[in-house]
Protein backbone atom coordinates (compact mmCIF):
# COMPACT_ATOMS: atom_id res chain seq x y z
CA UNK A 1 0.00 0.00 0.00
CA UNK A 2 2.97 2.35 0.36
CA UNK A 3 3.19 2.98 -3.41
CA UNK A 4 -0.50 3.78 -3.71
CA UNK A 5 -1.49 7.28 -4.77
CA UNK A 6 -3.29 9.18 -2.01
CA UNK A 7 -6.76 9.89 -3.40
CA UNK A 8 -9.79 11.91 -2.47
CA UNK A 9 -13.17 12.15 -4.08
CA UNK A 10 -16.52 13.83 -4.35
CA UNK A 11 -19.84 12.31 -5.34
CA UNK A 12 -22.05 14.16 -7.80
CA UNK A 13 -25.75 13.56 -8.48
CA UNK A 14 -24.77 12.00 -11.82
CA UNK A 15 -21.16 10.94 -11.35
CA UNK A 16 -17.95 10.86 -9.35
CA UNK A 17 -14.95 13.17 -9.05
CA UNK A 18 -11.64 11.57 -8.03
CA UNK A 19 -8.51 13.61 -7.33
CA UNK A 20 -4.92 12.90 -6.34
CA UNK A 21 -1.95 15.09 -5.40
CA UNK A 22 -1.54 16.58 -8.90
CA UNK A 23 -4.54 15.54 -11.03
CA UNK A 24 -8.29 15.07 -11.10
CA UNK A 25 -10.76 13.09 -13.17
CA UNK A 26 -14.53 13.19 -13.31
CA UNK A 27 -16.88 10.64 -14.85
CA UNK A 28 -20.61 11.13 -15.30
CA UNK A 29 -23.58 9.26 -16.69
CA UNK A 30 -25.60 11.51 -19.00
CA UNK A 31 -29.38 11.49 -19.19
CA UNK A 32 -29.25 9.22 -22.24
CA UNK A 33 -26.98 6.73 -20.45
CA UNK A 34 -23.66 7.72 -22.02
CA UNK A 35 -20.51 7.51 -19.89
CA UNK A 36 -18.33 10.61 -20.21
CA UNK A 37 -14.92 11.19 -18.62
CA UNK A 38 -12.69 14.26 -18.35
CA UNK A 39 -9.37 14.72 -16.56
CA UNK A 40 -6.74 17.43 -16.06
CA UNK A 41 -3.85 18.38 -13.84
CA UNK A 42 -4.68 20.60 -10.87
CA UNK A 43 -4.01 24.32 -10.99
CA UNK A 44 -3.87 24.52 -7.18
CA UNK A 45 -1.99 21.69 -5.48
CA UNK A 46 -2.52 21.65 -1.71
CA UNK A 47 -0.02 18.79 -1.34
CA UNK A 48 2.74 21.37 -1.75
CA UNK A 49 1.58 23.35 1.30
CA UNK A 50 3.59 22.35 4.37
CA UNK A 51 2.50 24.99 6.88
CA UNK A 52 0.08 23.24 9.32
CA UNK A 53 -1.98 26.43 9.71
CA UNK A 54 -2.50 26.74 5.94
CA UNK A 55 -2.58 23.06 4.98
CA UNK A 56 -6.23 22.45 5.92
CA UNK A 57 -7.66 25.59 4.27
CA UNK A 58 -5.55 24.87 1.19
CA UNK A 59 -7.09 21.41 0.84
CA UNK A 60 -10.60 22.83 1.02
CA UNK A 61 -9.73 25.58 -1.47
CA UNK A 62 -8.18 23.00 -3.79
CA UNK A 63 -11.41 21.02 -4.04
CA UNK A 64 -13.53 24.09 -4.71
CA UNK A 65 -11.03 25.26 -7.33
CA UNK A 66 -11.66 22.02 -9.22
CA UNK A 67 -15.37 22.64 -9.70
CA UNK A 68 -15.05 25.32 -12.43
CA UNK A 69 -12.64 23.03 -14.30
CA UNK A 70 -15.09 20.15 -14.03
CA UNK A 71 -17.99 22.25 -15.33
CA UNK A 72 -15.89 23.57 -18.21
CA UNK A 73 -14.82 20.09 -19.30
CA UNK A 74 -18.13 18.35 -18.47
CA UNK A 75 -21.01 20.83 -18.76
CA UNK A 76 -23.48 18.01 -18.04
CA UNK A 77 -21.96 17.39 -14.59
CA UNK A 78 -24.38 18.24 -11.79
CA UNK A 79 -23.09 19.68 -8.53
CA UNK A 80 -24.56 18.58 -5.18
CA UNK A 81 -25.88 22.00 -4.10
CA UNK A 82 -27.52 23.10 -7.35
CA UNK A 83 -31.00 21.78 -6.55
CA UNK A 84 -33.54 24.55 -5.71
CA UNK A 85 -34.64 22.66 -2.58
CA UNK A 86 -31.07 22.64 -1.28
CA UNK A 87 -30.61 26.36 -1.96
CA UNK A 88 -33.86 27.07 -0.13
CA UNK A 89 -32.70 24.90 2.78
CA UNK A 90 -29.41 26.79 2.93
CA UNK A 91 -31.31 30.09 3.18
CA UNK A 92 -33.69 28.76 5.83
CA UNK A 93 -30.87 27.21 7.82
CA UNK A 94 -28.96 30.50 7.80
CA UNK A 95 -31.96 32.25 9.38
CA UNK A 96 -32.37 29.56 12.04
CA UNK A 97 -28.66 29.58 12.85
CA UNK A 98 -28.73 33.35 13.22
CA UNK A 99 -31.64 33.08 15.65
CA UNK A 100 -29.80 30.44 17.67
CA UNK A 101 -26.66 32.58 17.87
CA UNK A 102 -28.70 35.54 19.12
CA UNK A 103 -30.44 33.44 21.78
CA UNK A 104 -29.79 34.44 25.38
CA UNK A 105 -30.99 31.13 26.82
CA UNK A 106 -27.93 29.18 25.71
CA UNK A 107 -24.31 29.61 26.69
CA UNK A 108 -21.94 30.84 23.93
CA UNK A 109 -20.43 27.37 23.56
CA UNK A 110 -23.86 25.71 23.37
CA UNK A 111 -25.01 28.22 20.76
CA UNK A 112 -22.04 27.43 18.56
CA UNK A 113 -22.45 23.66 18.93
CA UNK A 114 -26.16 23.79 18.06
CA UNK A 115 -25.45 26.08 15.11
CA UNK A 116 -22.81 23.68 13.84
CA UNK A 117 -25.18 20.71 13.84
CA UNK A 118 -27.99 22.77 12.26
CA UNK A 119 -25.64 23.72 9.44
CA UNK A 120 -25.64 20.07 8.33
CA UNK A 121 -29.27 20.31 7.15
CA UNK A 122 -28.51 21.45 3.56
CA UNK A 123 -25.97 18.64 3.13
CA UNK A 124 -28.50 16.10 4.39
CA UNK A 125 -31.13 17.41 1.96
CA UNK A 126 -28.64 17.31 -0.91
CA UNK A 127 -28.26 13.56 -0.40
CA UNK A 128 -31.92 12.77 0.23
CA UNK A 129 -34.03 11.73 -2.75
CA UNK A 130 -31.23 11.62 -5.33
CA UNK A 131 -28.55 9.34 -6.75
CA UNK A 132 -25.92 11.28 -4.83
CA UNK A 133 -25.79 8.79 -1.94
CA UNK A 134 -25.31 5.86 -4.32
CA UNK A 135 -22.54 7.64 -6.21
CA UNK A 136 -20.99 8.45 -2.83
CA UNK A 137 -21.00 4.73 -2.07
CA UNK A 138 -19.52 4.00 -5.50
CA UNK A 139 -16.75 6.54 -4.86
CA UNK A 140 -15.86 4.86 -1.56
CA UNK A 141 -15.92 1.36 -3.02
CA UNK A 142 -13.66 2.22 -5.96
CA UNK A 143 -11.11 4.26 -3.98
CA UNK A 144 -11.14 1.91 -0.98
CA UNK A 145 -10.71 -1.19 -3.12
CA UNK A 146 -7.78 0.43 -4.92
CA UNK A 147 -6.11 1.53 -1.68
CA UNK A 148 -6.53 -1.78 0.15
CA UNK A 149 -6.06 -4.10 -2.82
CA UNK A 150 -9.30 -5.94 -2.10
CA UNK A 151 -13.05 -5.31 -2.46
CA UNK A 152 -14.28 -2.79 0.09
CA UNK A 153 -17.66 -1.67 1.41
CA UNK A 154 -19.40 1.62 0.67
CA UNK A 155 -18.02 3.31 3.80
CA UNK A 156 -14.53 4.76 3.87
CA UNK A 157 -12.37 5.66 6.85
CA UNK A 158 -11.17 8.92 5.27
CA UNK A 159 -14.59 10.17 4.21
CA UNK A 160 -14.95 13.90 4.72
CA UNK A 161 -17.95 13.22 6.94
CA UNK A 162 -15.48 12.17 9.66
CA UNK A 163 -14.22 15.75 9.66
CA UNK A 164 -17.55 16.93 11.07
CA UNK A 165 -16.86 16.09 14.71
CA UNK A 166 -13.49 17.89 14.90
CA UNK A 167 -14.76 20.80 12.79
CA UNK A 168 -17.90 21.42 14.85
CA UNK A 169 -15.98 21.15 18.14
CA UNK A 170 -13.06 23.37 17.09
CA UNK A 171 -15.39 25.93 15.44
CA UNK A 172 -17.48 26.15 18.59
CA UNK A 173 -14.45 26.70 20.80
CA UNK A 174 -12.93 29.24 18.39
CA UNK A 175 -16.16 31.22 18.00
CA UNK A 176 -16.68 31.26 21.76
CA UNK A 177 -13.20 32.68 22.31
CA UNK A 178 -13.66 35.21 19.50
CA UNK A 179 -16.90 36.48 21.07
CA UNK A 180 -14.88 37.57 24.10
CA UNK A 181 -12.61 39.81 22.04
CA UNK A 182 -13.06 43.60 22.28
CA UNK A 183 -15.84 44.91 20.03
CA UNK A 184 -13.48 46.57 17.53
CA UNK A 185 -11.48 43.33 17.15
CA UNK A 186 -14.39 40.90 17.01
CA UNK A 187 -14.65 40.61 13.22
CA UNK A 188 -10.96 39.78 12.62
CA UNK A 189 -11.06 37.55 15.71
CA UNK A 190 -13.94 35.55 14.24
CA UNK A 191 -12.17 35.23 10.89
CA UNK A 192 -9.00 34.07 12.60
CA UNK A 193 -10.99 31.62 14.74
CA UNK A 194 -12.70 30.12 11.66
CA UNK A 195 -9.40 29.74 9.85
CA UNK A 196 -7.81 28.22 12.95
CA UNK A 197 -10.73 25.83 13.43
CA UNK A 198 -10.42 24.62 9.85
CA UNK A 199 -6.67 24.14 10.22
CA UNK A 200 -7.02 22.40 13.60
CA UNK A 201 -9.82 20.09 12.47
CA UNK A 202 -7.85 19.02 9.40
CA UNK A 203 -4.80 18.17 11.51
CA UNK A 204 -7.00 16.33 14.03
CA UNK A 205 -8.64 14.43 11.19
CA UNK A 206 -5.20 13.37 9.96
CA UNK A 207 -4.36 12.13 13.44
CA UNK A 208 -7.67 10.23 13.55
CA UNK A 209 -6.90 8.37 10.31
CA UNK A 210 -3.50 7.36 11.72
CA UNK A 211 -4.97 6.28 15.07
CA UNK A 212 -8.39 4.79 14.28
CA UNK A 213 -8.50 2.62 17.41
CA UNK A 214 -7.87 5.44 19.86
CA UNK A 215 -10.99 6.08 22.04
CA UNK A 216 -10.85 9.83 21.36
CA UNK A 217 -10.47 9.19 17.66
CA UNK A 218 -13.53 6.94 17.65
CA UNK A 219 -15.56 9.52 19.60
CA UNK A 220 -14.67 12.33 17.20
CA UNK A 221 -15.44 10.14 14.18
CA UNK A 222 -18.82 9.04 15.54
CA UNK A 223 -21.00 11.91 14.16
CA UNK A 224 -19.51 11.55 10.69
CA UNK A 225 -19.72 7.78 10.82
CA UNK A 226 -23.42 7.87 11.65
CA UNK A 227 -24.07 10.39 8.87
CA UNK A 228 -22.10 8.28 6.39
CA UNK A 229 -23.72 5.00 7.47
CA UNK A 230 -27.33 6.11 7.79
CA UNK A 231 -27.74 8.84 5.19
CA UNK A 232 -24.76 9.88 3.09
CA UNK A 233 -24.04 6.59 1.30
CA UNK A 234 -26.11 3.90 -0.41
CA UNK A 235 -25.34 0.72 -2.32
CA UNK A 236 -24.52 1.68 -5.92
CA UNK A 237 -25.70 -0.09 -9.04
CA UNK A 238 -23.17 -1.77 -11.38
CA UNK A 239 -23.62 1.18 -13.75
CA UNK A 240 -22.77 3.66 -10.99
CA UNK A 241 -19.73 1.62 -10.00
CA UNK A 242 -18.62 1.71 -13.64
CA UNK A 243 -18.72 5.51 -13.51
CA UNK A 244 -16.59 5.60 -10.34
CA UNK A 245 -14.07 3.13 -11.76
CA UNK A 246 -13.75 5.22 -14.93
CA UNK A 247 -12.97 8.35 -12.87
CA UNK A 248 -10.45 6.41 -10.76
CA UNK A 249 -8.65 4.98 -13.81
CA UNK A 250 -8.43 8.37 -15.55
CA UNK A 251 -7.06 10.09 -12.43
CA UNK A 252 -4.46 7.37 -11.81
CA UNK A 253 -3.31 7.57 -15.42
CA UNK A 254 -2.47 11.26 -15.05
CA UNK A 255 -0.86 10.74 -11.64
CA UNK A 256 1.40 8.00 -13.03
CA UNK A 257 2.33 10.15 -16.01
CA UNK A 258 3.22 12.97 -13.61
CA UNK A 259 5.41 10.61 -11.57
CA UNK A 260 7.13 9.43 -14.72
CA UNK A 261 7.86 12.97 -15.85
CA UNK A 262 9.24 13.80 -12.38
CA UNK A 263 11.52 10.74 -12.39
CA UNK A 264 12.87 11.61 -15.82
CA UNK A 265 13.77 15.06 -14.62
Amino acid sequence: MDDKVRLGGMALPNGVLVHGPTAWACAIRTADGELRVASEYKRLQAARVRNPFLRGPARIAEVFALLPQVRRRLPEAKLPFERPQVLAAMGGTALVVRAVKESKRLSPLARELVSGFLSLAPAALAVRGSDLAAYHGAEHISIGSYEHGEPRAREHERCGSHLLGPLIASSAVGATLASRAPEHLRVPARFTAQLGALAASTEIFGWMTRNPDNPLSRALARPGHELQHRLATAEPTPQQLEVAEAALAACLELERNADGATNKN
